[in-house]
């Protein structure tokens, strides 16, 4: 048979790595910046841009996107050609898909800093950007399909299914959650409000984990770890019951993300059944990842690659039996709100994903520039530096939570609680956010070692740009017999659109009810929008990235209602574009903090914003003095007004003409409350409209004292 030769692209892999490395990097350190405000909040330098509210969500796209992201791409660009013996579809969309996704993540740095968000957690992006994302994706997508479609070898390997889920799944996702009406360049509002807003978020988020996190990395799982112990993968029917359970039964699983939510109980429900499900196959791909290090263990003591890969997958099942656990009602009662829900996606991403990939940086350096690891003690020695990271970030992590969580819920004798105020709370877990900060600084010099390591490996060798190959060409000819599985595996096509419609099933059942069906969204009559003052001041709310620290959600839980108040109803948040529940609170809730024994003075949030530390001594939020500086825009209130009606908020034809008028009056009010107590404002500050807002939350509905 005659063979056909041909050569792989490995510049595209080297420049992925090289992107991932940076990013990794500029993640980590803002992953740091953000642990250290938590004990030192001086340490945003009183800039408005580097606050935790703003670099939260920096840390988190940068990680997820760029360390990942680009890494996941690497392992993808340089495993496919290799699986399927042919050289990626087209060189130009490689490189449109490289300086494309760099280009988004040089976009995210700037505008997520500057306070362009749209709140949405993993998805806090503008709408450019995200129309970029959707572009490049596709790009993406077109690559690996055309790859696989172009192949010499005949079957799919099960490490190319994992990538095909990829690409289909986080395609639906992005584009379904982000749809937005845009208000200007670099301001949006969200499509959906409320409880809608929410489902789609979290069956967004906990898929974004799910296909951007997960079913890539198992797919390199199922290529690198097989060749870095010499062993082939130990079942391969087990990969397959692996594969289509895991991505049948993960985009049922997001509701478990609002349990005790407004949300209607029949999803929360729902949720929670498919969350216990996963275990299953997400513990089936562990197992067949570990068992295919049997005859090889030995190595593991040696070989640093196979020790990262080793740990990486024992966190990935420490983590997917954990999720399943908080999803029980009964647990996620102690868990929700608090950082173990922190700790456990950290282990996830520091433990699963990283250390997956820093085995198989030290696999591919080697490969690609033709030369043996520099040092391998350097590379066990980022291995226990990473380890003692993971350790030291994790468990004060889980003490931190579970502690908070008692606190939140100790009642005395005569049944009021005991920790009336939430700051007292704070204070007790401090030094456990210091030893956070820690093990941080461990994962990031291990981090650092390995970067010196890979490049003494690189320079002591040559990089190989062309890789020279050879293989048959694919003979087109119907083969009957054999395993089911493998005639889906020689039908690519046909095997995209069944993924396509394994992971439509669960998302069109969660979603469509909760649209069309009026009585999963009850409406309160005395529910009304935001004045044009109070919409300001959500949107500078959301700007400053405070739902990061505060929820808006009061659970129907007694230690819930106690502290802040009337439990929500859905109805309250039907004109919320976008809800903002929030899924942490190193602050209290703020739900009912315009009424009630919760209600405070305009010149307490006035002096509140301004030195918190003054106000509630031990305060570890950050103070906003250019709250005080800053005007509130006042050109773009009537463009707010006009979007927020196109998707459904009944503001009156031709309001926008009058809105400002309407915001200066209520501004004056509140100015003037303010001269009252002795202090002079003007009533055209960003503070004005702050604390509109924070008066008007729980104003709609009847508050039980």
């Amino acid at each position: 048979m005659e063979l056909e030769k041909f050569s792989y692209d490995n510049k595209v892999v080297k420049y992925f790595t090289i992107a991932s490395i940076i990013f990794g990097v500029i993640a980590m350190l803002a992953g740091l910046t953000a642990a250290i405000q938590l004990f030192h909040p001086a340490f945003n330098f009183d800039l408005q841009y580097t606050t935790f509210g703003r670099v939260r969500p920096l840390h988190t796209n940068a990680v997820i996107f760029g360390f990942i992201g680009n890494a996941m791409f690497a392992g993808i660009y340089y495993s496919l050609q290799r699986l399927l013996k042919a050289r990626m579809f087209n060189d130009t969309l490689s490189w449109i898909n490289f300086w494309g996704w760099q280009a988004i993540l040089v976009a995210a740095a700037i505008t997520l800093p500057l306070g362009f968000t749209s709140s949405k957690e993993y998805a806090e992006l503008e709408w450019p950007i995200d129309i970029a994302i959707t572009l490049i994706w596709v790009v993406f997508g077109i690559n690996l399909i055309g790859t696989i479609i172009k192949r010499r070898e005949r079957h799919m390997y099960v490490a190319i299914w994992f990538y095909i889920a990829t690409f289909v799944t986080v395609a639906v996702l992005h584009i379904v959650n982000s749809f937005a009406i845009p208000v200007s360049f670099f301001k949006s509002y969200s499509w959906y409000a409320g409880v809608q807003d929410a489902l789609v978020q979290w069956w967004y988020g906990h898929n974004a984990v799910a296909f951007f996190l997960t079913t890539p990395f198992l797919g390199l799982m199922y290529y690198y770890l097989p060749k870095a112990a010499k062993r082939p993968v130990y079942s391969y029917k087990l990969s397959i019951i692996h594969f289509w359970s895991l991505i049948f039964i993960y985009i049922w699983a997001g509701p478990h993300h609002l349990l005790y939510t407004s949300l209607p109980d029949w999803a929360q429900s729902l949720g929670t059944a498919f969350s216990i499900m996963l275990i299953a196959p997400s513990w089936g791909g562990m197992l067949n990842g570990l068992l295919t290090l049997r005859g090889a263990w030995d190595r593991v003591r040696e070989d640093p690659i196979l020790k990262f890969m080793v740990v990486a997958i024992t966190c990935y099942g420490m983590a997917t039996f954990e999720g399943p656990m908080l999803s029980l009602k009964e647990v996620n009662a102690i868990g929700h709100f608090t950082d173990w829900i922190v700790a456990h996606v950290h282990v996830g991403a520091l433990g699963w994903n990283g250390f997956m990939i820093f085995g198989m940086f030290y696999w591919l350096v080697p490969k690609m520039w033709n030369t043996n690891l520099h040092s391998v003690k350097l590379a066990n020695v980022h291995f226990w530096l990473g380890t003692l990271g993971i350790i030291f970030y994790a468990l004060p992590m889980y003490v931190a939570g579970i502690v908070q969580s008692l606190m939140w819920q100790q009642f005395d004798a005569d049944g009021f609680l005991v920790y009336k105020n939430f700051l007292e709370t704070v204070i007790q877990i401090v030094p456990l956010y210091m030893l956070r900060a820690i093990g941080g600084i461990l994962y990031l010099s291990g981090v650092f070692v390995m970067i010196f390591n890979l490049i003494k490996t690189s320079s002591s060798g040559e990089f190989i740009a062309e890789e020279e190959a050879e293989a048959p060409a694919l003979v087109k000819k119907k083969i009957t017999g054999g395993h089911w599985h493998s005639a889906w595996e020689r039908k690519p096509v046909f095997f995209t659109v069944l993924t396509l419609i394994a992971i439509l099933i669960g998302g069109v059942i969660e979603m469509v009810p909760t649209f069309l069906i009026k009585s999963n969204i009850p409406t309160i009559s005395s529910v009304k929008p935001y004045t044009p003052l109070e919409l300001q001041g959500r949107d500078i709310y959301i700007r400053e990235g405070c739902n990061n620290c505060h929820s808006q959600m009061v659970r129907p839980l007694r230690f819930d209602t106690e502290r802040y108040g009337e439990y929500s109803k859905a109805g309250e948040f039907v004109y919320d574009h976008p809800f903002l529940w929030g899924s942490k609170r190193t602050g209290p809730d703020l739900a009912r903090e315009g009424v009630g024994k919760l209600k405070k003075s305009d010149t307490w949030h006035y002096n509140h914003l301004l030195a918190p530390d003054a106000v509630s001594a031990g305060s570890i939020m950050p103070a906003y003095p250019w709250l005080f500086e800053q005007a509130i825009d006042m050109e773009s209130t009537a463009d707010k007004i006009a979007a927020l009606r196109s998707v459904g908020v009944p503001y009156e034809e031709g309001f926008e003409e009058t809105a400002n008028a309407v915001l200066k009056i209520q501004a004056q009010t509140i100015a003037a409350n303010l001269k009252a107590d002795g202090i002079d404002a003007t009533g055209e500050e960003e503070i004005i409209a702050l604390i509109a807002y924070l008066q008007r939350l729980g104003t709609d509905i009847t508050v039980t004292q």
